[in-house]
């Protein structure tokens, strides 16, 4: 029997919006195929691209607590030209000062040892070669 053009019609159009798989529905397991035959949860690969290297040079990584002594020094140093220039009765006080300020107590410690001349007074204890400033004065009759 033909079938009418209308009824014909009616299933052509039925036959398109059906689904393309006639497999039940069910959840998808890791390793199994999706419904478009394509593998479940494909891990893509990671792709590791190597880091860029800095242009600049790199220094060496220094403790706080010497780039602290160097800027105490260095700033002590500027402070006593500075002052001596104006004036140079105040050189000695503007030396610790400034230590203090740009280097903290670190600054200030190497500074009074290497510059104000402490660090010679306590080599001295130790090397039985006099106490500096009392031999001085005993070589001088005081």
């Amino acid at each position: 029997m033909a079938m009418p053009p209308a009824l014909k019609k009616y299933w052509a159009k039925k036959r398109k919006t059906r689904k393309t798989t006639t497999r039940k529905r069910r959840t998808t397991r890791k390793g199994d195929l999706t419904l478009k035959r394509k593998k479940a949860y494909s891990s893509k690969k990671k792709s590791y691209k190597p880091r860029k290297k800095s242009s600049f040079m790199k220094l060496p990584k220094v403790p706080k607590v010497l780039t602290k002594v160097a800027m105490g020094m260095g700033a002590a140093s500027l402070a006593a030209i500075a002052v001596g220039f104006i004036a140079p009765q105040f050189a000695p006080i503007a030396r610790p000062v400034a230590a203090l300020v740009a280097g903290g107590i670190p600054g200030v410690a190497a500074e009074l040892l290497i510059n104000q001349g402490m660090l010679s007074n306590i080599t001295g204890i130790f090397t039985g070669g006099g106490g500096g400033i009392n031999e001085a004065r005993l070589a001088g009759g005081l």
